[in-house]
């Protein structure tokens, strides 16, 4: 099926598709900073790592990115969905981005950061939002030891 808005509305559209600061983005922030951690998102740091963390915990040399799950793939995700036009455009996109997180995350490795990736998904009730605190918790609190031993 062909596309029913006009190319200039599409592309409206499309710009209004925030990349920082989504409400994903908000509430991970907020689960961090009520769990007691402190980070920073927009500061030197963030723009120098690989990949442009959304958060970056220095302490703790992490790095936490959250993923749309649309754009970066999620697998398995029934938001992960392929548009039905202009399908081998839509691959060659996804690919890219997915080629892009993984090189990010393996140079940020090679560096000594953890790297904490976040679906939107995960983010989407609050029965996920206890669970992703959990699995938080304890990923942070592994290299809040690490980061004391060293």
């Amino acid at each position: 099926m062909a596309d029913s808005l006009s190319k200039a509305r599409r592309s409206w559209n499309m710009s209004r598709i925030a990349g920082k600061n989504t409400r994903p983005e908000r509430l991970v922030r907020s689960l961090i900073h009520s769990m007691g951690y402190r980070f920073t998102i927009q500061g030197p740091l963030n723009r120098k790592l690989p990949g442009r963390p959304d958060i970056v915990l220095p302490k703790y040399r992490t790095a936490i990115f959250v993923h749309g799950c649309f754009w970066h793939r999620h697998s398995g995700c029934p938001d992960s969905t392929t548009p039905k036009t202009r399908t081998s455009w839509w691959r060659n996109k996804f690919e890219g981005n997915v080629a892009r997180d993984r090189n990010a995350e393996s140079a940020l490795q090679q560096l000594g950061w953890s790297v904490i990736v976040v679906w939107e998904c995960q983010t989407d009730t609050v029965l996920r939002l206890k669970t992703l605190r959990a699995e938080l918790a304890k990923r942070l609190h592994r290299q809040r030891n690490n980061s004391l031993s060293v």
